[in-house]
């Protein structure tokens, strides 16, 4: 493959990325809005404490920290997992028994001005998802993390520290606040690196997409079984048209075929984007209308409970892109299967045309 070639695989990679990311960051505001502060909260605890445990013991050996004292081993973990993703954040090692990680802002996971509207309720529930269970996974009882700021408390970032204790913790002391501590400067040249001969550009480009689109894989079953699969399934596909809609100039931007009007541009540009999140699909066009077959939902693929309610976040995002891309084109979406996720059929079509107004108006 070419440089160009690889290039414009990378930017497209990169707008997949950043779709799926917004769209995480806007699911959970749409609960914190929609429902309530203590249902984004739990939903926030599941979601990570999910990650924990299907990513966390598998990284720490793909990073080769298996015989790392734990603190250690749980911080760089983090700093490693987490640039992959393009999240910014540093690790400052005090001892084999106190390390920090420390995430300046911006904060990745509350894009842009959403951070305005995460509780601390809802960023604490991820350390309790992810960062408490670190010791429980490693089966060491002794290992914490203590918190010292918040980013959207008004302090300037979230950071805390991993470490092992000399008696065994509760549950409620895995993870505690300590206000008035603040974390040593960030020495990059300090910090642990991913080694360039196993983690080669391509590598790092496909795993920063694969970075956020983890998260939307997460979320989708905990949120049809934290709530019921109809009331799961609005606020998925709502969420999804307004990040679509929302997001859709900054996406297409990276996707050349998507400045065609019609059903026959707006197929062209899904095409490519399905392609790009990594799907086997095809285009057919007969009569006016696009057909986009796609093989499966790759995304969720796999996933032990599935539900066919998850496919609301995709048909979501696919509606508000098309509608942003072209007001006048109408979508039919159809699953040959409610048991698996696809194959898959998106009918694109062009609305019929409205009737003029006469002058009046309703009363």
């Amino acid at each position: 493959m070419s440089d160009r070639a690889e290039d414009t695989d990378f930017k497209a990679w990169h707008a997949v990325a950043d779709l799926y990311h917004a769209y995480f960051t806007g699911l959970i505001m749409s609960l914190v809005t929609r429902r309530s502060t203590a249902d984004a909260a739990e939903f926030v605890f599941r979601v990570f404490r999910r990650q924990h445990h299907e990513r966390f013991l598998a990284g720490i050996e793909k990073f080769g920290l298996i015989n790392a004292p734990h603190a250690v081993a749980a911080a760089q973990y983090h700093y490693l997992s987490n640039q992959i993703g393009g999240v910014n954040v540093e690790y400052m090692r005090e001892s084999d028994r106190k390390a920090w990680i420390r995430y300046p802002p911006p904060r990745w996971v509350w894009r842009g001005t959403a951070i305005c509207a995460i509780p601390g309720e809802v960023s604490a529930a991820m350390l309790r998802g992810w960062h408490a269970h670190n010791g429980v996974s490693f089966k060491n009882p002794r290992m914490g993390f203590v918190c010292t700021k918040q980013t959207v408390d008004g302090q300037n970032g979230l950071e805390g520290f991993y470490y092992e204790y000399d008696r065994d913790l509760l549950p409620d002391e895995r993870l505690v606040f300590a206000r008035h501590l603040e974390a040593p400067l960030f020495d990059p040249a300090a910090a642990p690196k991913l080694a360039t001969e196993t983690w080669p550009r391509a590598r790092l480009e496909k795993a920063y997409r694969n970075y956020a689109m983890e998260y939307v894989r997460s979320a989708l079953p905990v949120i049809v079984s934290q709530f019921s699969p109809s009331d799961a399934g609005h606020l998925l596909y709502l969420t999804g048209k307004l990040v679509g809609m929302q997001f859709y100039p900054d996406i297409a931007a990276s996707f050349p075929v998507a400045h065609d009007s019609g059903p026959e541009g707006f197929g062209a540009f899904l095409l490519e984007f399905l392609r790009a999140e990594g799907d086997e699909a095809d285009l057919r066009q007969a009569s006016g209308q696009v057909t986009i077959l796609q093989k499966q939902w790759s995304l969720i693929a796999g996933v032990p409970d599935y539900h066919p309610m998850c496919f609301q976040a995709l048909a979501g995002l696919i509606e508000g892109l098309m509608t942003a891309h072209d007001r006048r084109l109408s979508l039919n979406f159809s699953a040959d299967s409610d048991r698996a996720p696809g194959p898959l059929t998106w009918t694109i079509t062009q609305k019929p045309l409205a009737a003029t107004d006469d002058g009046r108006f309703p009363a």
